[in-house]
C-alpha cells in the first residue's frame, strides 16, 4: 500500500467506524474504497471484517462501562447469528451481490416508515410485558440477520437496531450497545470463513482497524450522553443514504 492509500483507508476507517456504531451502514463506504485502492470485491468484503471487529471491541467496552450494555441479551442471541454469519459467509463467495443490494435498499427505506411513525418506540423503548417474546421467532430472526451479516455486512447494524428496538423492547441507546455486541460475537466466525478461503488483505485490514476503532471510541464515548433522540436522527439519515446508494450508485 502507498503511503496515499495508507492515509486514505485510515480516514476512512474513522468515518466508518462514528457511522458504524451510532447506526450502521459505514461498510458502504468502506467496502468502495478498499476496491478503489485495488481490491478485489470478495477481498475487499473479507477486508472489512477486521476492521469491524476491532472497532465492536472498542465500541463494547466503552458501552459496557457506561452500563448500559446487556449482555445476557447478546449471549442469548450469540448462536443463531454465528450460525447465520457463517451460512452467509460461504453463500457470499458463490452468488452474485446486486439482488441482494436492491432488496437491502428497499428494505432499508420500508423501515423508517416505523422510525418515523412511532418514534417514542425507538427512544423509550417498550414497557415491561408489553411485547410478547417468541424463542422460536427470535432464533430465525437473528439467524437471517447474521446470515445477512456474513453475506454482505453494510447495513446489518440497522436490522439488529430494528429488531431489538421492536421485536425486543429495547430503546436506541441500549440497542446500540447491544448491537455492537452482537456484531463483536458473530464477525469472527465470518471472517474465519474470508481467512480460509483466502479473501483478505491483512495489511490493509489493520489499517482500516486502526481508523475503525479510533471513530468506534468517539460514538460510543458520547453516544449515551447525546441520547436516543439523537441516535435516531442519524439513523434516518443514515438509512436514507445507505438505500440511495444500494439502489442507484452499485
Amino acid at each position: 500500500m502507498s503511503w496515499e492509500h495508507i492515509i486514505l483507508v485510515l480516514v476512512t476507517g474513522i468515518v466508518c467506524g462514528i457511522i458504524n456504531t451510532l447506526a450502521g451502514s459505514g461498510s458502504l463506504i468502506s467496502l468502495p474504497i478498499l476496491m478503489f485502492i485495488g481490491l478485489p470485491p470478495h477481498v475487499a468484503n473479507g477486508t472489512n471484517r477486521i476492521g469491524i471487529f476491532f472497532q465492536n471491541i472498542v465500541s463494547t467496552l466503552n458501552f459496557y462501562h457506561q452500563n448500559v450494555l446487556d449482555i445476557k441479551m447478546g449471549l442469548r442471541v450469540a448462536m443463531p447469528s454465528i450460525l447465520g454469519a457463517v451460512t452467509g459467509a460461504f453463500i457470499v463467495l458463490e452468488l452474485q451481490e446486486r439482488v441482494v443490494e436492491i432488496t437491502v435498499g428497499i428494505i432499508l427505506f420500508l423501515m423508517l416508515i416505523p422510525l418515523w411513525m412511532k418514534p417514542s418506540r425507538w427512544l423509550q423503548g417498550s414497557k415491561p410485558g408489553e411485547i410478547k417474546s417468541y424463542p422460536m421467532f427470535r432464533f430465525m430472526l437473528f439467524y437471517l440477520i447474521g446470515a445477512y451479516g456474513g453475506f454482505i455486512q453494510a447495513g446489518v447494524g440497522i436490522f439488529l437496531l430494528s429488531a431489538l428496538v421492536l421485536n425486543d423492547g429495547y430503546d436506541l441507546v441500549k440497542a446500540n450497545a447491544l448491537k455492537v455486541f452482537i456484531n463483536l460475537i458473530f464477525t469472527p466466525f465470518a471472517l474465519a470463513v474470508f481467512i480460509y478461503k483466502g479473501q483478505i488483505d491483512l495489511t490493509a485490514g489493520l489499517v482500516l482497524a486502526a481508523g475503525n476503532s479510533l471513530g468506534a471510541y468517539f460514538a460510543s464515548k458520547y453516544a449515551v450522553s447525546w441520547g436516543a433522540a439523537f441516535v435516531r436522527y442519524v439513523l434516518i439519515v443514515v438509512i436514507v443514504g445507505a438505500g440511495i446508494k444500494l439502489l442507484f450508485f452499485p
